[in-house]
């Protein structure tokens, strides 16, 4: 439910930006940016991807685990009192101490009046070269979620969530209007001359069709900067590309590949109901032959 009177039109701020290894610089700066985003008629604004520290997935290292906080913690109270001041809702997403030995990839959403609003934790988590992400994350509980904030209904995923249609489906199917995908991702130096337009434009073109298959907004927030670990190698460069596509998958705007940016971007949700209207998916939809989506392969052979 939006605000009474609320037409749909609105402004959101993406915070496209480079994370040293302070945290606390990075906390300061992603201030600054939210400060810069406000002041540009931004009232929903999303940082990137574990946005407090560098990439520290790259390499495996338990003394990385202090990197955590809890949730509330240090930087929700920060930001919180930013929300309220600015009245602006923002899109935190943070590395979140659970408990002792239980870590999440996770996001909290803080509202105009700096509240927690929602919280999500990453359901997909990944393991590759350089992003060793099961080391550190437990896979999230929460499910995928629809949170409601004054302009909009927001579906948080994070990252690697962002290549599987299920992920999107679901989120939609409670009600999201924007999809945000916090997102830390980049080239293998070494792929970059022979894969690295193949890679970018998959990631680019997957989230596109999330857009055109629920009807919605897709916004993707990464970082930028060649990040590389202390032990030496490739390390990871970066593509930024931040974007956001309409519901049939139109890019309204999107950032560099290489610059830090506060991109600034008009939406309307009216788009929604026009989109759907013409392209009804959601209304064509078989959900009675579907049941094999709950397995993990189906094999003829097998009864």
């Amino acid at each position: 439910m939006h605000v009474k009177g609320y037409d749909g039109a609105m402004k959101i701020g993406l915070i496209q930006m480079a994370c040293s290894p302070n945290a606390s610089e990075n906390t300061t700066r992603a201030v600054s940016r939210i400060e810069e985003a406000a002041r540009g008629g931004a009232v929903l604004i999303c940082l990137p991807e574990l946005f407090r520290s560098q990439y520290f997935c790259q390499r495996e290292d338990a003394t990385l685990f202090d990197l955590a906080e809890m949730i509330p913690g240090p930087t929700t109270e920060i930001l919180r009192e930013v929300a309220k001041a600015k009245t602006v809702t923002i899109l935190v997403p943070l590395f979140e101490r659970r408990a002792a030995g239980v870590y999440h990839n996770s996001l909290v959403v803080l509202n105009e009046h700096g509240e927690i609003a929602g919280h999500y934790r990453k359901m997909h988590i990944p393991d590759d070269p350089a992003y060793y992400e099961k080391f550190y994350f437990t896979p999230g509980d929460k499910g995928f979620q629809a949170i409601k904030t004054s302009h909009a209904t927001v579906g948080p995923l994070i990252c690697w969530d962002q290549w599987y249609p299920e992920a999107a489906r679901l989120t939609a199917l409670r009600g999201a209007e924007l999809l945000v995908y916090p997102t830390a991702i980049g080239w293998h130096p070494a792929e970059k001359a022979q894969e690295g337009t193949a890679q970018r434009e998959a990631w680019i073109t997957i989230q596109r069709s999330h857009a055109i298959a629920n009807g919605v907004f897709v916004v993707s927030v990464n970082r930028v900067g060649h990040e590389m670990p202390p032990e030496g190698g490739d390390g990871i460069e970066f593509w930024g590309s931040s974007f956001v596509c309409d519901p049939f998958g139109v890019i309204l705007a999107q950032a560099s590949m290489e610059k830090e940016e506060v991109l600034l971007v008009d939406i309307d949700l009216r788009r929604i109901e026009e989109t759907r209207r013409n392209w009804p998916f959601l209304r064509d939809r078989r959900i009675d032959a579907y049941g094999g989506i709950t397995k993990r392969f189906i094999d003829e052979t097998i009864p």
